[in-house]
């Protein structure tokens, strides 16, 4: 027997194009993207987006603490191709209030991350409740400037930060929900694009994995609960689990040689991430689907959000499902 991700709202009234049925953003020209937070991933998404949005990206405003605004925009305008300087997009310092003059919004604030070294299983979840209220914040402020762009959570846990601010936006001063806030459409989460990468690297240098290079797929959420299926067709339930807790701990790899692991899930599951959803193109991402946030293989189009429809295995299926309902138990 086979499942599909749609079942995992049967009985809820939705559909898998949930929360409107047009794009957050106009499909097929140049978009303006604002940023928030220039630290680590916010800098080196910024770069990112900076040399790869040249058909997508018409301009780039930055907002952050201290000098690092200044900073880039600095060095990131003295990056161009000789002779053609307006080729890239510019990078331009925004106030607070202008953070919703945009197409896209992207959201790589963060308070807390544990330094290297630190015995921290998870470090997404360390991070939850410090970031939580900055995304509350931000999201309020989307709603007070009635934004009806893309919301894009890059911070961790991307999948809870997401939810918190679909809630919180859609909450009045008393704190009563009222639905006046963003629609469930116009938040993605960008963390299961750099897992997605993560279990591909492992792929490429194990024979026993090769088969995810072209069946395989991810879903989840950026963290502890992910699921990688070796392939669609030919699943394989021990050969996945292995390889997803390879691509789990793949970042604590990084921080025993000494480093914070940003660089891959700024660029994988940030720039790239993004710069194919402002494509209309197939990414990872995560989107709406029974009041959580879930990661899985989509694209967006004209009509909203596509998520890839494939028959899974039981085994499978269950996995995602369990994903799911942890999801379900973070508030």
């Amino acid at each position: 027997m086979y499942y599909y991700l749609e079942n995992l709202i049967e009985g809820k009234g939705e559909t898998v194009c949930p929360g409107g049925s047009t794009a957050p953003f106009g499909l097929g020209k140049k978009k303006r993207v604002n940023l928030l937070g220039l630290g680590d991933v916010g800098g080196t998404l910024l770069t990112g987006l900076k040399l790869l949005g040249e058909d997508v990206i018409e301009s780039i405003g930055v907002f952050s603490s201290g000098n690092a605004a200044r900073r880039y925009e600095y060095e990131m305008n003295q990056t161009a191709y000789p002779w053609d300087y307006d080729r890239l997009p510019e990078v331009e310092i925004i106030e607070r209030e202008e953070l919703f003059d945009c197409d896209a919004f992207v959201f790589c604030a963060s308070k807390s991350v544990p330094a290297v070294g630190a015995e921290v299983v998870d470090v997404r979840m360390v991070q939850f409740e410090a970031n939580r209220d900055i995304v509350k914040e931000y999201a309020q402020l989307a709603r007070k400037k009635k934004f009806q762009g893309l919301f894009a959570v890059v911070s961790d846990p991307v999948d809870p930060l997401c939810r918190a601010a679909f809630e919180e936006s859609n909450k009045d001063e008393s704190g009563i929900t009222d639905g006046k806030g963003l629609k469930p459409a116009q938040i993605r989460g960008y963390g299961l694009g750099v897992m997605n990468s993560r279990a591909a690297y492992y792929a490429k240098r194990e024979p026993r994995f090769r088969s995810f290079l072209t069946e395989g797929r991810a879903f989840g959420p950026h963290g502890n609960d992910l699921v990688i299926a070796n392939s669609i067709a030919h699943y394989d339930d021990a050969l996945s689990k292995e390889l997803t807790k390879l691509a789990v701990e793949a970042n604590l790899k990084t921080r025993e040689i000494g480093y914070k692991p940003y660089i891959a899930p700024a660029l994988s599951s940030g720039a790239i991430s993004l710069l194919l959803t402002l494509r209309g193109e197939w990414h990872y991402s995560s989107s709406y689907l029974g009041g959580v946030f879930l990661g899985a293989r989509n694209r967006v189009t004209a009509e909203g959000t596509e998520l890839e429809s494939l028959p899974l295995p039981e085994a499978l299926y269950r996995r995602i499902e369990h994903a799911y309902r942890e999801l379900t138990r973070i508030v």
